[in-house]
C-alpha cells in the first residue's frame, strides 16, 4: 500500500470538481432562461444567434415603417372620402342652380354655399397658395405634386421596397375648380356653363386616386403579415438556441446534485484509505 500517493482521492476529487462544476452549469442555465450563460458555452450559437437577433429587429423596424405607411394611405383616404361628399354637394348645388323656376335671391343661396365648400377642398388639397394644407401627415403634403412618389421599406434587406404613387388634387379639373385669379373669389361659380361637368370630372379623379391607394394599402397588408410571420420564425430559431430546455436542464440539475452529493463521500472514504497502513505498523 501507498500512503505517499493517494490515487483514489485524487480521482475522486476530480470527479467532484466536475460534477460540482456542471452542477453550477445547470444552476445558471435554469436561473438565467438561457442555454449560453457565457460565450464559451456556445460560441458558434451565440455569433448566429446575435446575428439572428439583429435581423429580427430589422424585421420588426420594418413592420413598423409598413404600419405607418398605412397610417397614411388611410389618413389620404378619410379626407378623399371627405372630399368625394364635398364634390357630390357641389354637383347637386350645380344642378339645382339650373332649375329655371329659382330666381336670382335663390341663386346666390347656391353659390354661397358652392363657394364654401370650393373653400375647404382649396384648404384641404393645398392647392393655389395654400401654405398649411389641411392634408397633411406628419408635414408630408398628402395631396401636392410629387412624381416618384414615397418609397416605402417592407423588408429587413436592401432595396426591399415599395411605391406610394402620388394624390396630386392640384391639377386637371380639381385646379380649375379651385383656380383663383383675383382672390378670394373663385374663377368659377355655382352659375358656371360647364361647372356640373368639371365637378363629375374631379369626382371621377378622386375615386381613381382612391382606387391607387387602396392597391398600395392591400400590397402593405400582404408586407406585413410576411414580415409578421418571418419574424416569429426568426424569434422561435433564436430560442432553440438561446434559451434553456427547464424539463432537459432540470434532469442534468437533479442528476449532478446526485453525483455530487456521492462524489463528496466517496472523497471522505478515499482519504481514509491511509489510514489503513497504520495497522501493518502495530
Amino acid at each position: 500500500m501507498i500512503i505517499n500517493t493517494n490515487s483514489a482521492a485524487t480521482s475522486a476529487a476530480r470527479n467532484l470538481s466536475r460534477n460540482q462544476e456542471m452542477l453550477n452549469k445547470a444552476l445558471n442555465r435554469l436561473s438565467s432562461g438561457s442555454k449560453i450563460v457565457q460565450p464559451s458555452d456556445d460560441a458558434a450559437g451565440l455569433a448566429v444567434s446575435e446575428k439572428m437577433y439583429a435581423q429580427n429587429r430589422r424585421l420588426y423596424a420594418a413592420n413598423t415603417n409598413v404600419q405607418n405607411a398605412k397610417s397614411y394611405i388611410q389618413t389620404a383616404d378619410g379626407f378623399m372620402s371627405s372630399m368625394s361628399k364635398v364634390l357630390a354637394r357641389m354637383s347637386e348645388l350645380a344642378m339645382m342652380a339650373k332649375d329655371v323656376t329659382k330666381n336670382p335671391s335663390d341663386i346666390a343661396l347656391y353659390q354661397t354655399e358652392f363657394q364654401a365648400l370650393q373653400q375647404q377642398l382649396r384648404d384641404t388639397t393645398g392647392g393655389g397658395t395654400v401654405a398649411t394644407p389641411l392634408g397633411t401627415f406628419n408635414g408630408i403634403r398628402l395631396f401636392g405634386p410629387n412624381p416618384v412618389g414615397l418609397s416605402v421599406t417592407i423588408g429587413e434587406g436592401a432595396g426591399q421596397t415599395m411605391s406610394i404613387a402620388e394624390n396630386n388634387l392640384q391639377d386637371g379639373d380639381m385646379a380649375a375648380i379651385l383656380a383663383q385669379s383675383s382672390p378670394p373669389a373663385f374663377d368659377i361659380n355655382v352659375a358656371t356653363a360647364n361647372v356640373a361637368d368639371l365637378v363629375i370630372s374631379a369626382i371621377e379623379d378622386v375615386a381613381t386616386e382612391r382606387a391607387i391607394l387602396g392597391a398600395a394599402e392591400s400590397r402593405l397588408d400582404v408586407a406585413s403579415t410576411t414580415l409578421a410571420i418571418e419574424a416569429q420564425n426568426i424569434e422561435a430559431a433564436i430560442s432553440r438556441i438561446r434559451d434553456v430546455d427547464v424539463a432537459s436542464e432540470s434532469t442534468e440539475l437533479a442528476k449532478h446534485n446526485i453525483l455530487v452529493q456521492s462524489g463528496t463521500a466517496m472523497l471522505a472514504q478515499a482519504n481514509q484509505l491511509p489510514q489503513s497502513v497504520l495497522r501493518l505498523l502495530q
